[in-house]
């Protein structure tokens, strides 16, 4: 294994302050030090993961929280989750700026675009929203409603969005040309992952597997198994540099591959790290060292080398 495959696997600190299964935590973007975490008590939690420290509470959701994109500039983030609404957030005053309404029913994903003028939404009710950020209108853009059941995960680029539905299906929608290309996977697809050249796409699936794929073709480039992933909506990931791939599981263990040949990198199997399914996984998007982990027990944990 070499240095940058191995995983940061020895606990940094536990972010403790949610109550009930969290959801989802993703980093701020690029060098910035904060996690923002949510989950069922329908907050959305500011940390320093280096000190394991909340910094700020962000209250307005009326259901639990199952989303969050934040802005390339880190002023703003989205969240989403069972109000059927999008909540774009101001970081600094702690408020709502927009609430965007129209889904009819909880929406599991939210994304920015790359300068986060607009904002992608996927929900349990089988489309995906485009919001133009820059209008004052409240109506989408655009509804893609190709999807024949909830859509799960959303990726958005500049040219391109790439949703993952329960219908097994992975579209890929080039915003240029005007053209959709649906790749059948065949089970219900819980998160989708570009790679950072935009030439792969890793997807994770309810039959405990996660697949690499071509973006271009939409050929199976790859598959990574032996982790438990059957019923919930877990997050598979690249680990540093793309050299790994991990994914948490339902039994509360992180797992990773290496790459290329698809195997399982040691510890294997790893230990349990949490109690309950592991729902979320990141990789810091600079540093090599740090990741986090969701997970229905309830807590937020940083990962470091040392």
């Amino acid at each position: 294994m070499s240095s940058s495959q191995a995983l940061p696997r020895k606990l940094h600190t536990t972010l403790g302050s949610h109550r009930g299964p969290v959801h989802v935590a993703r980093y701020a973007k690029g060098s910035a030090k904060y996690v923002l975490s949510g989950g069922q008590d329908r907050v959305v939690r500011l940390w320093n993961p280096d000190l394991g420290t909340e910094i700020k509470a962000f209250e307005a959701h009326g259901y639990e929280v199952l989303s969050i994109s934040v802005s390339h500039d880190n002023a703003k983030f989205a969240s989403s989750g069972g109000d059927r609404s999008v909540f774009v957030w101001d970081v600094t005053s702690g408020v709502t700026s927009r609430r965007l309404a129209g889904h009819t029913s909880k929406v599991f994903a939210v994304e920015f675009n790359v300068d986060a003028s607009v904002l992608a939404s996927g929900s349990y009710d089988a489309t995906v929203r485009l919001w133009d950020l820059r209008s004052q209108s409240r109506a989408p853009i655009q509804v893609l409603d190709e999807a024949k059941d909830a859509v799960q995960a959303l990726h958005v680029d500049s040219t391109t969005i790439i949703s993952g539905s329960v219908d097994g299906y992975v579209r890929t929608y080039d915003l240029r040309k005007g053209e959709l290309r649906a790749d059948f996977v065949g089970q219900p697809v819980t998160s989708v992952i570009p790679s950072a050249d935009g030439t792969t796409v890793l997807v994770a699936t309810l039959d405990s597997h996660v697949r690499l794929f071509d973006v271009g073709t939409g050929k199976l480039l790859n598959a990574f198994t032996s982790h438990s992933h059957t019923s919930y909506r877990c997050r598979a990931c690249f680990g540093h540099a793309e050299a790994s791939v991990v994914c948490g599981d339902e039994d509360g263990r992180v797992w990773a591959w290496d790459l290329v040949d698809a195997t399982v990198l040691q510890p294997n199997p790893p230990p349990k790290v949490h109690n309950k399914v592991i729902t979320w996984t990141e990789h810091h998007p600079t540093q090599p060292d740090e990741m986090v982990t969701a997970s229905a027990d309830g807590t937020v944990k940083v990962w470091r080398y040392t």
